[in-house]
């Protein structure tokens, strides 16, 4: 069973992906982004998955915060995922460093399929 570690202050939006994921993954939630890396210590993650915009710190910001991290040594290596609020917003996820992301509303199929191939490359 892998980790995954979810930043939204969505609850709906936590419910989904818990509810798509679960079963072959603890899920575990932080609401801000600025409570990632803090969180990645604790839980030591096999995948983030970013809401595009959650708190003070947005999806965006943080992914690269976390790459920036791991570059650096002070965070394991670690694939993310955004989860994006339209199409539109594809053009900010090639610039976050994000290793994938989808669109909402959420296909429980697709989100449990790229979760998956991030947790196997």
């Amino acid at each position: 069973m892998s980790d995954v570690l979810l930043a939204t202050d969505a609850d709906w939006l936590f419910d989904e992906v818990a509810a798509s994921l679960g079963g072959s993954h603890d899920v575990h939630r932080v609401r801000e982004g600025s409570a990632v890396t803090a969180a990645m210590g604790e839980v030591t993650p096999d995948l983030v998955i970013l809401d595009l915009q959650i708190g003070n710190m947005g999806g965006v910001a943080t992914s690269l915060l976390i790459k920036q991290e791991s570059r650096a040594g002070r965070l394991p290596e670690t694939p993310v995922m955004l989860l994006l609020d339209r199409e539109a917003d594809e053009f900010l996820a090639t610039t976050s460093d994000a290793d994938a992301w989808i669109t909402k509303p959420l296909n429980s199929l697709a989100l449990r399929r790229a979760a998956q191939n991030l947790l196997d490359s």
